[in-house]
């Protein structure tokens, strides 16, 4: 007889527990297929998934653009992409010129990023206007948000694509392959990064970056990015003098179909693991949750608002 009942209690405690596994909640996240962006979405899905009871599950395509379209749709919960990118699909300008994304909100801000044009050492190019009848790269098929930044860059300096030799290149990846291979004379590539780091190794004589050039018209085109210094430091090839490159920052942001405490425990559990999520790639070293919150005059989730004042992270 209590042979029975154990047995019994057995497998009531696992209908129970199969029951609560089949109705945890599971959400997408947008991602690209690999990079940095990539890496970055696995990272909060993992997070998210291993401390909290939401699954979240990286939803992967060819480009960002893709998904920050499939989220105002409501196809695709949350995703991850830079704060350019996400302020053009607000605002209806850019990348999404005449298509505002009104069901876009804000979740939280993550990693920041600097990049810089770079040539080789022994090109001769010291600005950007020394870039006028040089190879650029140019197409980046799933990546259009790069040929925004050479239209930005080149028209701060006076001259634009129709000045230089435009190289077709279906990526920003595919673009260094060209540049080591002497196909292109200067690339858009991130300050600090591995690929920076394995460029300089093989392009002869080495890499540097020039300088970007403040420019309101650069602002404008890129919103929510600035043109600021970087001083050199041997963590950071190729900087050879104080420089000026691109500053920005990777957001996570969500559709307005997914409820607020859906939204309030995603960003508390990325807030709270911060060291898992610094563990997983150079890429968040310097990340600090105290930003997450940070004001770019662009609408948070109520759910992530409702964190922010919790946390002190929001007034």
């Amino acid at each position: 007889m209590k042979i029975k009942t154990t047995i019994a209690a057995i497998a009531t405690a696992t209908i129970f527990a199969g029951a609560s596994v089949a109705t945890a909640e599971t959400v997408s996240v947008g991602s690209t297929k690999g990079g940095a962006v990539a890496q970055i979405a696995a990272a909060v899905a993992s997070a998210v998934s291993s401390h909290s009871e939401i699954q979240m599950r990286p939803q992967k395509m060819s480009g960002s653009q893709q998904y920050v379209d499939a989220v105002d749709l409501g196809k695709v919960d949350f995703g991850v992409a830079n704060i350019m990118q996400y302020a053009m699909a607000k605002n209806g300008t850019g990348l999404s010129d005449g298509n505002v994304h009104d069901n876009l909100r804000l979740a939280g801000i993550l990693v920041p990023f600097v990049t810089g044009v770079m040539v080789s050492n022994e090109s001769g190019i010291k600005t950007l206007a020394d870039l006028k009848g040089k190879r650029i790269p140019t197409g980046y098929g799933s990546s259009p948000l790069f040929v925004a930044f050479w239209d930005a860059f080149l028209g701060s300096a006076g001259i634009s694509y129709d000045d230089v030799d435009g190289v077709n290149v279906a990526s920003l990846p595919k673009s260094w392959a060209a540049f080591k291979a002497g196909e292109v004379d200067a690339v858009i590539a991130g300050v600090g990064s591995g690929a920076v780091k394995e460029m300089n190794s093989v392009v002869k004589g080495g890499i540097r970056f020039i300088p970007l050039i403040v420019s309101a018209d650069v602002d404008a085109a890129l919103p929510g990015s600035t043109i600021a210094p970087v001083e050199p430091s041997a963590k950071l090839v190729g900087v050879i003098e104080p420089t000026n490159t691109q500053h920005y920052t990777q957001t996570i942001f969500v559709g307005t179909h997914i409820d607020d405490e859906t939204v309030y425990n995603v960003v508390k559990t990325i807030y709270e693991n911060t060291e898992e999520l610094k563990a997983t790639s150079p890429l968040w070293r310097a990340y600090d949750p105290a930003n997450l919150a940070q004001d770019y005059g662009l609408e948070y989730h109520p759910g992530a608002v409702k964190f922010f004042k919790e946390a002190g992270l929001m007034k």
